[in-house]
């Protein structure tokens, strides 16, 4: 039997499983918005749920930092000012008409 790794176990914590869910949610947008066509771009209601996965993403990182001050500490916070911008590149697609 194999292990199962961390990404799978909702309780505990995972960074790579908050940047999936991140990048997951950031391409779903673009994809939903009509990214590769650029006169196509428009809203679609469905973007709602990939700005949910984006914030749950964002939390996953958030539960990853550490309270001691250190150089993962600060690759954490990197991470999740990148997953807040996913978040609002989301909200934007969602709210361009």
């Amino acid at each position: 039997m194999r292990p199962r790794t961390s990404i799978f176990r909702l309780r505990q914590k995972s960074l790579v499983r908050g940047i999936l869910l991140s990048v997951g949610a950031f391409a779903a947008s673009l994809r939903l918005g009509g990214f590769p066509d650029i006169t196509a771009l428009h809203s679609s209601h469905w973007q709602i749920v990939s700005a949910l996965v984006a914030f749950w993403g964002m939390v996953e990182t958030a539960r990853c930092l550490c309270r001691k001050w250190s150089l993962y500490h600060a690759g954490v916070l990197i991470l999740l000012w990148t997953e807040v911008m996913i978040l609002g590149m989301a909200v934007f697609l969602f709210l361009y008409p």
